[in-house]
């Protein structure tokens, strides 16, 4: 149903289907994995502190900031946000379920709205997140980081957000 093809892309390697899907048809299911702490390249991470490796062909699916599947790590399901053809290589969005990515990078996916920077969910804005289906254990975790801050420290954040915005001089 997916094949891996060895330096074909960028990335070197791809997972392309060779089967067409439907939007919002299952792709794949993800079965048979190790949940581990430690992020790596190959892992996916499923929760704060949670990834899950041996993925097997799952791992060749590279990113996307135009992606054509959705990575739903509740589900444990790989889904077409769009139509796909066969030939396509599948390819998801790393921060939908990426917090802190392993090994971040410069995004050559050639996407009209490319986010550039691939570092994880953490280092995006909400606008910019808004855009793509994001895993529940990424939106509680932007949720946390959101959290106001209190006294000072309110005073201290807001005071040097705006001084790098150049919206509070200082005489």
């Amino acid at each position: 149903m997916h094949k891996v093809q060895h330096a074909a892309s960028k990335a070197g390697a791809q997972l392309v289907t060779e089967k067409a899907f439907a939007q919002g048809e299952i792709v794949a299911r993800i079965a048979d994995f190790t949940v581990v702490s430690t992020p790596t390249y190959q892992t996916i991470q499923i929760g704060p502190g949670q990834h899950i490796q041996e993925l097997g062909v799952i791992v060749y699916m590279n990113h996307s900031c135009a992606p054509n599947t959705e990575i739903d790590t509740t589900a444990m399901t790989i889904r077409a946000a769009r139509d796909i053809a066969p030939g396509e290589p599948l390819t998801f969005f790393y921060p939908s379920t990426e917090w802190e990515m392993d090994r971040p990078f410069i995004c050559a996916c050639g996407a009209e709205r490319c986010v550039g920077l691939v570092a994880g969910a953490k280092y995006l804005s909400v606008a910019i997140l808004s855009r793509y289906f994001i895993n529940e254990h990424i939106r509680l975790m932007i949720l946390d980081a959101l959290t106001p801050l209190s006294g000072p420290e309110m005073v201290e954040a807001a005071t040097h957000h705006l001084l790098e915005s150049d919206l509070l001089e200082i005489a």
